[in-house]
This record gives structure tokens, C-alpha cells and sequence, in this order.
């Protein structure tokens, strides 16, 4: 189970450096292209790669520091720290991205702009968009092996996640390759038409798109932070499992909390028999522990109480 979980972990690590990799060179050749062509939209998006990339560095803040062990004064470890880092990085997206993208969309709009030769501009898009591409190829293959292990649709299992660090690089990199295609959109519309009223639209849409991958990103990460439990189908099996135990007749509460990728913490009040003896007891605690952590390896705590079933 460790080796698995370090192997997680450093799955997450290479994908978040090979999208913040990704994101710095783009970002320097977004902005190169932007001020040679006076595309408001390629501003927009090396803005947004920019942000993606302060972005990918707070990850990688967050996965270190939720790495450390446990301590007297982090009992439960720093798993959840990770949310936090994750939280500004969404912040992020939002400010650096999001509001430069609004900023400058209105201004072309009501300023208007002068087209210079948007070729520069073209071509970086393109190299742009096979490096997000191959950002977000390897963020979904590892979304797609997590899915798999835990026989869960892709879909869902993006959707439901604790590693938010994953599912940040995958939507930003999916947002970073639609913004690629809107902002060709304000080119071509702006070469066909010599008005800049088409890139001034798609620096608005961008800023939309931001808005909304930080909107995501950001609700994930505080439901996390504030205590986020295992989805129903979950607790409905850790429910069954320690039913199984003998000695057990009733489960009379169970609360489960996500703490981390890799970290869930189960309490749950237990109706043992009413003959059962204090050591049965202590080794019918002891054997659901056992049957829990084989079946869900990232339970990690388990706190049982004897406790009579109420009428």
C-alpha cells in the first residue's frame, strides 16, 4: 500500500511539472506573438498561461508540504494542506487570469486595436496547442489508471477526486486548449474583417472560461477543506464491512471524512451483542480495522465506540 501511494504521489508531481514546464515557455511566446500582432486575445491567453503556471507552482507547494508525516501538533498529518495551496492556486486562475482576460477584452471593444501581422501569433498557437495537448494526455492517463483501480467511471472519478492537484492540470489544460481555439477564432475574425471587435470578444470568452475552471476548482477544494465525506456507495460498504464482523448487530452511526488523496478517516459507534466480553469486543474492533484497510487502503484511521443500539 505505500509503495502504491508513493507511486500516486509521484504520478501527481510529474504531471504538475510537465504542465508548469509546458505553461512557462508558452506563456513567454504568447505574449511575444501578442505584442507583434496587437492581438488582445493572445495577451489574454499568455496571461492565462501565466496563471496556469503560478498556478502549477502552488500544486507543487501543496504536494510537498502535505507530504510530511504526522506530528504532536498535526495528530492527523498535513494531508489537508494540500487543499489549501490547491484553493490559491484556483485564486489565482481567477485574479491573473480571469480578470487581465475581462480587462483587456473590454478595452479592445471600446478602444479598439490596431492588427499587425498575426502569423507570429498563428504558429504559436499551434506549437501552444500540442504542448497542452501533450500536458493533458498525461494528466489523463493518470486520471484513467486511478479510475480503473477504483473501478470508477472516468467522468465521475474526475468529478469526485480528493486529488484536486490532477484534476486542477487537467481542466486548465483542457480550458488552455479551448482558449487556444478561441483566440485562432479572434484572429481569423479580426484577418477577415479588419475589426478588432473579434479578438475583443475572445479575450471576453476566455476570461468566461477562467471564471469557470476557477469557479470548479475552487468549490472542490473547499469542500475538501471543509469535510468532505466517501460518497454514499462507499459508506453503504464500509457499513456492510464492519456489519460483518462477529460480535457486531448494528452500526448505530459511522462518519467518514476525506483528509487526503490517499487518506480517509472512519468513526463510527458500534451495537456489539450484549454477551460479548470485553476482549471479544476489543478483537471484533481489531478485525473490522483490518477488514477495512483491506478493502479501502486509503482508510487509514479507524476510531470504533461500544455503543447500545437506541430505540
Amino acid at each position: 500500500m505505500a509503495v502504491q501511494e508513493r507511486s500516486t504521489r509521484s504520478e501527481s508531481t510529474f504531471t504538475v511539472v510537465v504542465a508548469a514546464s509546458a505553461n512557462l515557455g508558452i506563456a513567454v511566446a504568447k505574449a511575444v506573438a501578442g505584442l507583434i500582432s496587437g492581438s488582445s486575445a493572445m495577451l489574454s491567453e499568455a496571461a492565462h498561461s501565466v496563471a496556469d503556471t503560478v498556478t502549477e507552482g502552488l500544486l507543487l507547494t501543496a504536494l510537498k508540504r502535505s507530504d510530511r508525516p504526522a506530528d504532536d501538533d498535526h495528530p492527523l498529518g498535513y494531508a489537508g494542506e494540500r487543499y489549501v495551496w490547491a484553493l490559491l492556486a484556483a485564486v489565482a486562475t481567477f485574479v491573473g487570469g480571469a480578470v487581465f482576460s475581462f480587462y483587456d477584452g473590454v478595452h479592445t471593444l471600446v478602444a479598439g486595436e490596431d492588427l499587425g501581422d498575426p502569423l507570429a501569433s498563428y504558429v504559436v498557437l499551434a506549437v501552444a496547442g500540442v504542448l497542452e495537448g501533450f500536458s493533458l494526455r498525461t494528466a489523463i492517463r493518470q486520471v484513467r489508471a486511478e479510475a480503473e483501480r477504483t473501478r470508477t467511471p472516468f467522468a465521475r472519478y474526475l468529478r469526485l477526486t480528493p486529488d484536486t492537484t490532477v484534476k486542477a492540470v487537467v481542466m486548465e489544460d483542457s480550458a488552455a486548449l479551448a482558449g487556444l481555439m478561441l483566440a485562432a477564432g479572434g484572429l481569423l475574425g479580426g484577418q477577415i474583417t479588419g475589426s478588432g471587435v473579434w479578438d475583443g470578444v475572445a479575450s471576453l470568452l476566455i476570461g468566461l472560461l477562467l471564471v469557470y475552471v476557477a469557479w470548479v476548482l475552487g468549490r472542490s477544494n473547499a469542500q475538501l477543506l471543509v469535510g468532505r465525506p466517501l460518497p454514499r456507495p462507499m459508506r453503504e460498504q464500509v457499513r456492510e464491512e464492519l456489519l460483518a464482523v462477529e460480535h457486531v448487530v448494528g452500526v448505530v452511526d459511522l462518519t467518514t471524512l476525506i483528509q487526503g488523496p490517499d487518506e480517509v478517516l472512519v468513526a463510527a459507534k458500534i451495537d456489539f451483542r450484549d454477551v460479548s466480553s470485553a476482549a471479544e469486543v476489543e478483537a471484533a474492533c481489531d478485525h473490522a480495522e483490518t477488514r477495512l484497510r483491506t478493502r479501502f487502503p486509503s482508510i487509514r484511521r479507524v476510531y470504533l465506540d461500544p455503543t447500545p443500539a437506541r430505540d
